[in-house]
């Protein structure tokens, strides 16, 4: 995974040396050019998987021509479950239409993520000199990461961060829980909206398993992210947010766009 953690470290590393170089300054307790690099690295990422996500919409408009033909199905199938889904998925694949094609963005970001996380974890004041300096970082970023905040808080603190190192980030556990709580209710709410969208877009799957898996992408994930975002790095809640926000004005924009079509 090293590489992962070193490709992550140098696009977050080049967006902070321009944001800086820019002059983006400090304010509301907030050091705007690692946020802005964090906001950015998404940028930079959905840009490297374009093709992906113009799979996804392909998918998504095809799945939404399809639903009359689906309809009909549903009608001359209505007391054979397993003629149905057959003649469904035999449908969809004629088209190159796959209900499931909003579950991959998300699959192909884990890497990222995971990356991210490592990233941040590793900003600790305490590090060994040759510990900062791991994945391309000097020990001059280390110690500008490793501070940053947003509202006072630690990008690399966490919800559950013991006081020790909160304190050790010259922060508060309080501070840190309340900003960390605020973004995580965000997290949480745009990552159920974003699924939300998804399958309002393509319909319902019939197939029981498919059925499963976007009911898990709706209901289970959000919940999930109750639990273990609770150690999520601010820095990756920022990622994650962001990713989400990304997401869903792309897919507005892009339903407005066939709309006037």
């Amino acid at each position: 995974m090293g590489w992962i953690y070193t490709g992550i470290s140098w696009i977050l590393l080049k967006w902070h040396s321009f944001w800086h170089f820019i002059g983006v300054g400090d304010w509301l307790g907030t050091n705007w050019d690692w946020i802005l690099a964090t906001v950015f690295l998404v940028i930079t990422i959905r840009a490297v998987l374009f093709p992906v996500f113009v799979k996804q919409i392909k998918s998504q408009r095809a799945m939404q021509a399809l639903q009359p033909q689906i309809a009909k199905l549903r009608e001359q199938y209505k007391n054979d479950k397993q003629g149905l889904q057959k003649a469904q998925m035999e449908l969809m694949r004629s088209e190159n239409a796959n209900p499931l094609m909003g579950c991959l963005p998300l699959l192909v970001q884990i890497p990222v993520f995971i990356g991210l996380f490592h990233v941040l974890r590793h900003l600790k004041p305490s590090m060994s000199i040759a510990g900062q300096q791991l994945y391309g970082w000097t020990t001059t970023q280390f110690d500008s990461a490793s501070h940053a905040t947003l509202f006072g808080a630690p990008i690399s603190a966490a919800f559950k961060s013991s006081s020790a190192d909160v304190t050790a980030l010259h922060s508060t556990t309080t501070n840190v829980r309340i900003v960390a709580g605020v973004l995580m209710a965000i997290m949480i709410a745009t990552t159920f909206l974003t699924q939300y969208q998804m399958i309002k877009k393509t319909g319902w799957a019939t197939d029981p398993n498919q059925k499963m898996i976007q009911r898990l992408m709706l209901f289970g994930v959000p919940i999930g992210l109750l639990f273990s975002g609770t150690v999520f790095p601010i820095g990756v809640v920022i990622y994650w947010v962001t990713t989400n926000v990304f997401s869903l004005v792309s897919s507005s924009t892009c339903c407005a766009s066939s709309r006037r079509r």
